[in-house]
């Protein structure tokens, strides 16, 4: 069997990514890690093709010429668009030169013939919308939180009352906002609905929000798809009132995290879900309420686990090891 090849998407300082690498390493695989953003100023992508089609596809960087057709798999980890060459100072030529870079590297990568790991990039930004995987968790047997997303004050306003105001909102896409007014950034993740929110509802007019009846908690679960695996992890979020709303504000030494057995009904549902999104990876947001229902909230094709391993146990990473490491006998 050929030496497992293998390049990872992301930028260098990805820790994820770092401890996947020496893991691969020990099981005696090749690891390159490329952050897309160094295109073209600090590595070069070169495709020929003769009268009879493709002759050679080459990533040159600054550590190497990589043959990229002797990969046996494609991680797409966390990776950065193509920055603009400096020299370009135009703003509109440099713009058109970024676009087509992106162009040229999202084709390349969709065609590569090995495996992709968690699937090509056309496929995660398909798996990632919102509002397709309630459609698809309710199909598989999910219970869902009864949900609007809509531009009307009114629509919203009638939702609102019709929940006596236990909602919440979120956005549909990234959470959150860059390049603002002052090179500031603003991160926004569930919140509950205020009555100042109730009050500005016709801003909903210049973008839509996900709104979703509140769904209490008993605990949170954090369910991971590796390929066929199902790693679940209780988030006893609970424990405090910065974190009862959503996770992320947690403090991540005091909030306990234990490994969570997930019904077999449940665990099948993540995996066909993920399956039918066309996916090798899945990080699933998933509520358990007080009297024991299983309640789907989002599924993210690309999610982070790093902290769910290292308070659990649970051997994520030597399964995302696997699932690369197929590729070179697929």
């Amino acid at each position: 069997m050929p030496t497992p090849g293998v390049l990872i998407l992301t930028s260098e300082e990805d820790p994820h990514a770092l401890h996947v690498r020496a893991l691969l390493a020990d099981r005696g695989a090749q690891i390159t890690i490329f952050d897309p953003g160094d295109y073209p100023v600090k590595a070069r992508v070169e495709l020929a093709y003769t009268a009879r089609g493709l002759a050679r596809r080459l990533l040159r960087t600054r550590t190497g010429t990589l043959d990229l057709d002797t990969l046996t798999a494609l991680w797409w980890r966390r990776p950065t668009p193509p920055a603009t060459h400096p020299d370009l100072t135009d703003p509109a030529v440099a713009d058109y030169a970024a676009r087509e870079c992106q162009d040229l590297l999202t084709d390349l990568w969709e065609h590569l013939p090995c495996r992709k790991m968690p699937a090509d990039d056309s496929v995660i930004r398909r798996a990632g919308r919102k509002s397709s995987q309630l459609l698809l968790a309710a199909e598989l047997g999910f219970a869902i939180p009864e949900t609007l997303i809509a531009t009307e004050a009114e629509a919203f306003w009638e939702f609102h009352e019709r929940h006596d105001g236990h909602v919440v909102t979120k956005p549909l896409g990234k959470p959150w906002a860059e390049n603002l007014v002052g090179g500031g950034t603003i991160a926004r993740f569930c919140e509950p609905v205020s009555a100042r929110d109730v009050a500005y509802a016709a801003a909903l007019r210049f973008c839509p929000v996900i709104v979703q009846q509140y769904v209490p908690k008993r605990l949170e679960l954090r369910v991971t798809v590796v390929g066929e695996q199902v790693f679940a992890a209780e988030i006893h979020s609970q424990v405090a009132n910065r974190s009862s709303l959503d996770w992320r504000r947690y403090d991540i030494e005091t909030t306990p995290h234990r490994i969570h057995r997930l019904p077999e009904e449940v665990a099948r549902r993540c995996l066909d879900m993920t399956e039918r999104l066309g996916l090798l990876y899945g990080a699933f947001d998933v509520i358990l309420t007080p009297d024991d229902q299983y309640v789907f909230l989002e599924v993210n094709p690309n999610g982070q686990w790093l902290w769910i391993e290292r308070l659990t146990g649970l051997p994520i990473s030597q399964a995302i090891c696997d699932v690369l490491l197929e590729g070179a006998s697929s």
